[in-house]
């Protein structure tokens, strides 16, 4: 059977970068952006269409930054989607290759942030798992001092986006994805987990960090949502959400502990 012509909506650079605009994306602002290409629906020029209008809104003195995160970097015994058999798991410690912020790719973000990642001028933040990279006038200032033992707390890019006044751009992306909402768990009583990885100078290490969890992020969304003022509206077919990193932190550092039961935490 013949393959169906696409329905659309048609997107461009142009159309993208003016609906930005519309919704209040200002020039010179520090967006933190998580994304879903094909929520917008036919993209011209695909991702690459879709970073070039967001470099055009921001403008020159804006700074764009998206999370690429790198969560094969782990014990293969933590492994489950898929897993890999148990008498792999020392040889795969063992020769996992370090990560490398110039080569290692992104995992499980989109194909959006991947192609920021490798856009000219690109940087990178430092921690082995949960990297955020960076374009524009403060990319330096946003991804530098990553702590490789603070995954997406006080010492990361996230707590440097909140000092910065940098907004969330959720275009196309659920509140599932919302990384502001971690540096709030760092926030509150916490249990702790020990990560394996491999370690920069080689062989295998295994720190102590503290414990995130997604899992009731669209609930916590959902409230986020009804009770404080968020941009709503649409780009191409996606949804598209607006809102101060701060404000996601501040509403769930007070969310969390009240909704998440006792079992849930420890």
């Amino acid at each position: 059977m013949p393959t169906p012509p696409p329905t659309g909506p048609l997107v461009t650079q142009d159309t993208l970068t003016a609906e930005l605009r519309a919704l209040g994306v200002e020039p010179g602002e520090i967006l933190l952006v998580h994304s879903s290409l094909s929520s917008l629906g036919w993209v011209c020029g695909g991702a690459v269409a879709v970073v070039r209008a967001l470099l055009d809104t921001v403008g020159p003195d804006g700074t764009l930054v998206v999370p690429t995160q790198s969560g094969d970097l782990s014990d293969p015994a933590q492994w489950s989607n898929p897993p890999v058999p148990e008498q792999w798991w020392e040889r795969i410690r063992a020769s996992m290759p370090a990560y490398d912020p110039l080569v290692t790719p992104s995992l499980g973000v989109g194909v959006i942030p991947e192609t920021v990642r490798t856009w000219p001028g690109a940087l990178r933040s430092g921690h082995p798992q949960t990297s955020f990279a960076a374009l524009g006038a403060r990319a330096a200032e946003v991804v530098e001092g990553h702590s490789p033992d603070c995954r997406l707390g006080e010492r990361s890019p996230l707590a440097r986006l909140e000092k910065l006044g940098a907004r969330v751009l959720l275009l196309g992306a659920g509140y599932d994805t919302c990384t502001s909402f971690h540096l709030a768990e760092y926030r509150i009583p916490a249990p702790v987990v020990t990560v394996g990885r491999p370690g920069a100078d080689g062989g295998w290490e295994v720190v102590t960090e503290v414990s995130i969890d997604s899992d009731r992020f669209d609930e916590l969304g959902h409230d986020f949502e009804r009770d404080r003022a968020v941009v709503r509206g649409k780009a191409g077919a996606a949804d598209v959400r607006l809102f101060p990193v701060a404000d996601a932190v501040a509403y769930a550092q007070r969310w969390l502990p009240l909704h998440r039961s006792r079992e849930d935490e420890f």
